[in-house]
């Protein structure tokens, strides 16, 4: 396969994530690193790094993209490579044409594929087989996503993610007690925190629970469960945790690593499930308690456990603070997402 890299790069997005907005929030202090992802901090390894939106699409874009999917890739000697974050963005940018070399994450598709069968998922097949590299975020989705693939497909690389150290940024920890939970991915799992959350306030009715989740279940008397949060927003509400608890259903892609991660950042003690991967991110510290999946019971007395020792838990806050710092910001990230696109 290709290395690409030497040109530059141009990293595409979604034509729905406003590139231009998300700058201007940026500058003005209220959204993590200048780029989504972080990959504005590309540009630290390889030259000339650009970003764009894909156009949106038309009848006319999508005649042009059905075209270009039936023929083999075009790759253009001296020009910069292309770079999406997901397989979404991917499956785009395996028909954009002038570009030296195309490189994609895959953040869904093992567990889609799991779940559903590797048929209804051809297309995607064919455009991830388009790319020069790709790459995951967890070492558990290496194996499946290969094997999917197949023969003669792009190398898949194992990349750990990060966050933006800088944003979500340490605070004191917090004299009244709080517990928080955020996420509402597909693989979240609001019946097992809603019962953990319940055991909770039964020992504990004064301590305030905040849960940031789409679900549609009656939250237990004294849980508030709140639907969306800006960036600011959930930066302010981990400086005001005192743990951040999170629970996921089975999975490979290792859901509720961005806010564990984000939570660590601001300095505070994380309850989360294990899953494949998950110990990659979080099983190198003290300061992250991991049980298992669907153990509303474990969840709940971890979390207590916590709370009935602020001091330690406020202890285990500065050693998350370190674990980002040594590994998982987003500098990290690019660095790590660099050297798959310059063939290391």
């Amino acid at each position: 396969m290709a290395s690409g890299g030497g040109a530059g790069a141009v990293v595409f997005y979604p034509a729905d994530r406003d590139l231009s907005a998300w700058c201007e929030r940026h500058a003005a202090g209220s959204a993590p690193d200048r780029w989504p992802y972080g990959l504005d901090r590309l540009d630290a390894h390889l030259p000339r790094v650009t970003a764009k939106n894909f156009p949106p699409a038309s009848p006319v874009t999508r005649v042009a993209r059905r075209l270009a999917a039936v023929v083999p890739p075009m790759r253009r000697a001296g020009r910069p490579a292309g770079v999406t974050w997901d397989e979404n963005a991917g499956s785009l940018l395996s028909t954009t044409n002038g570009l030296s070399a195309r490189y994609s994450g895959v953040v869904w598709l093992t567990d889609s594929v799991a779940r559903r069968g590797a048929a209804p998922f051809r297309t995607m097949r064919r455009a991830m087989r388009r790319m020069d590299g790709l790459w995951v975020l967890s070492d558990a989705q290496v194996a499946p996503l290969a094997d999917f693939l197949g023969p003669g497909a792009p190398p898949v690389h194992y990349v750990r993610f990060g966050v933006d150290h800088d944003f979500f940024r340490p605070a004191p920890y917090p004299e009244r007690p709080l517990v928080v939970s955020v996420g509402g991915d597909r693989d979240r799992d609001p019946e097992t925190m809603l019962r953990a959350m319940a055991t909770v306030r039964r020992a504990r009715p004064d301590v305030d629970i905040v849960v940031q989740s789409k679900t549609t279940l009656a939250p237990p008397a004294g849980v508030t469960v709140i639907p969306y949060l800006t960036h600011v927003e959930l930066r302010g509400l981990y400086a005001r945790a005192s743990v951040v608890v999170l629970a996921t259903r089975p999975n490979l892609h290792v859901s509720g690593m961005t806010v564990g991660l984000e939570a660590m950042a601001t300095g505070r003690p994380l309850v989360i499930t294990r899953t494949p991967g998950m110990d990659d991110y979080f099983g190198g510290t003290s300061a992250a308690h991991l049980v298992d999946v669907g153990d509303a019971d474990a969840l709940g007395r971890e979390t207590l456990a916590l709370l009935e020792d602020p001091e330690s838990a406020a202890a285990e806050g500065g050693l998350a603070r370190a674990h980002v710092e040594a590994g998982f910001t987003t500098a990290h990230l690019a660095a790590r997402i660099a050297g798959v696109i310059a063939g290391r």
